[in-house]
């Protein structure tokens, strides 16, 4: 049980009814989970508005309710039950600040590292979770692929949970004994307060292009770039982009005390030179040297692009501001040197199959993600682009099209399945693929069971090739007549090297993803 003052001791509201002594045995946003003594928190949504529950909350013997307004019937109901009524201006904000204090602040006794972007979040916020974990700061990561709370791995919902679910999330990380998390910042995240309350240690802004704008998103890019803008309003030290046009606007109202801008301009504090995309091992890499991090040195990472080389700054830059909150100080070729062994599920992905060719898994599934995959990729140019990869059923059509004219432009061969067809046929879908690529003149097979598409694109690797299995990323099924089969590209790949006796690379597989142990 929680005393009502306690929850509400950084809300500004109003007592209309009641004196709100009763203690509360929960805290309820979903009306279907009103309980007796509860504190319910109505949200008014999208399709549901949580005020007009407020008289079952009274009905179900709830403590006290928090709403932003109550009609005359609602609150005559109010009293009669006893339930105390609290009147603040927004109660998705309420919702937050009464849950941080649930949970006994948790954020406070973390290290909180906070990355807000269009692109990018994804693989800083792993580069980073990876850095502190092998410098010995375990470390909690929330983001759009996975939660992992220093105990469970739990794939996400959404990029930025809901403040109540997020609260308990990072409760559980402070009891799982973790020191720091990164989490990825959502623009819809901020606009519907869901971290109000957090104070964050470190706020990382990757880069901004028109994105999530829409009816049930963001009305324009004005309001898309304002949200982003709020991380930095409520974060210790902002790591910025210097090469970012929007990044002054990004900063505007700013509460930060240290701003600390990394990229490849002049003006810079952490800055890469003499950049250059090399290849090692069968993996296409980029090479740089960091400047602003103490001794310049030049490091090799095993992250195709010269945006890589950004999204490797902004870890770094991260990691330095990190450390002091953490009390704990690391060089800048030691957390280079942790950075190289980030693996971003299903985030162009490297395979270790061969040293002669490069394989690779990315999420692009749609044609803006495949073209500048491609494009990046085809920067190394030794060998054939090799691109894998379907569409998915009941989605725009025109997405097929588009997809087959990149692949067809930008690939050496495209090899043309299936992915996700849920209830089309797959070949009618692939047909459609075909149309548009068709065009471009560019090589093409067509091998609609995906398992055999790899297989093929395996058996007929050149050396110097890069190959692309794209669309599923970290996905690990195939959505087929409405039904989800079991299907992850790494465990296809390792069934497919050892049937075909490639033990060493079969071992390489085993050694980089230990869970395929057991196929064996």
């Amino acid at each position: 049980m929680k005393q009502l003052k306690d929850l509400l001791e950084k809300l500004e509201y109003e007592g209309e009814i009641g004196d709100g002594t009763r203690p509360v045995a929960a805290l309820v946003s979903d009306s279907r989970k009103l309980c007796r003594d509860c504190l319910f928190v109505a949200i008014k949504g999208e399709n549901f508005d949580g005020h007009s529950a407020i008289k079952a909350a009274a009905e179900n013997g709830a403590a006290a309710v928090l709403a932003q307004y109550a009609d005359e019937e609602t609150r005559e109901c109010l009293k009669k039950s006893g339930t105390a009524l609290l009147v603040t201006e927004d109660t998705r904000r309420a919702l937050a600040l009464c849950s941080a204090a649930w949970f006994d602040y948790p954020a406070e006794k973390l290290c909180m590292i906070g990355i807000t972007g269009t692109k990018g979040k994804s693989s800083s916020a792993c580069m980073i979770k990876t850095a502190l974990d092998r410098l010995g700061i375990p470390c909690g990561l929330i983001g759009s692929i996975e939660i992992d709370d220093g105990k469970n791995h739990i794939p996400s919902k959404n990029t930025t949970p809901e403040s109540i679910e997020l609260q308990e999330i990072l409760s559980e990380m402070v009891t799982n004994g973790l020191k720091a998390v990164v989490m990825e910042v959502s623009s819809q995240g901020l606009k519907m307060h869901r971290t109000d309350g957090i104070l964050f240690d470190v706020g990382v802004f990757t880069n901004l292009s028109p994105d999530h704008i829409g009816p049930r998103e963001h009305e324009d890019f004005a309001d898309y770039l304002h949200c982003k803008s709020l991380l930095f309003r409520q974060c210790v030290t902002a790591c910025v982009n210097a090469d970012d046009p929007h990044t002054e606007e990004v900063l505007a109202g700013n509460s930060c005390k240290k701003i600390v801008r990394f990229g490849f301009s002049e003006n810079a504090d952490r800055r890469a030179e003499a950049i250059e995309l090399a290849i090692q091992g069968g993996h296409p890499g980029v090479a740089f040297s960091a400047e602003g991090f103490g001794k310049a040195e030049r490091y090799w990472f095993p992250f195709p692009g010269r945006f890589s080389a950004s999204n490797i700054l902004a870890a770094m830059s991260a990691l330095e501001a990190a450390s002091e909150r953490l009390g704990f100080s690391f060089s800048a070729r030691e957390a280079a040197e942790a950075i190289t062994h980030t693996m971003i599920k299903g985030r162009i992905e490297l395979l270790p199959v061969s040293e002669e060719y490069s394989m690779m898994i990315d999420y692009a599934h749609n044609a803006m993600a495949l073209e500048s995959l491609l494009k990046t990729l085809r920067e190394y140019g030794k060998g054939r682009l090799v691109t894998l990869f379907g569409c998915g059923g009941d989605r725009a059509r025109s997405r097929r099209f588009e997809m087959g004219e990149a692949s067809g432009r930008l690939s050496d061969l495209s090899i043309v399945t299936s992915d996700n067809p849920r209830s089309e046929d797959p070949m009618a879908i692939i047909e459609d693929i075909l149309s548009t690529m068709k065009k471009t003149g560019g090589e093409y097979v067509t091998i609609p069971d995906r398992k055999e598409a790899i297989e093929y694109a395996i058996a007929h690797a050149l050396p110097g090739d890069i190959i692309i299995l794209a669309g599923k990323g970290h996905e690990d099924y195939q959505e087929i007549a409405g039904v989800k089969h079991h299907m992850d590209e790494r465990e296809l790949v390792y069934d497919i090297l050892r049937k075909r006796g490639d033990q060493k690379a079969a071992e390489r597989m085993l050694a980089r993803y230990p869970e395929l142990g057991a196929l064996a």
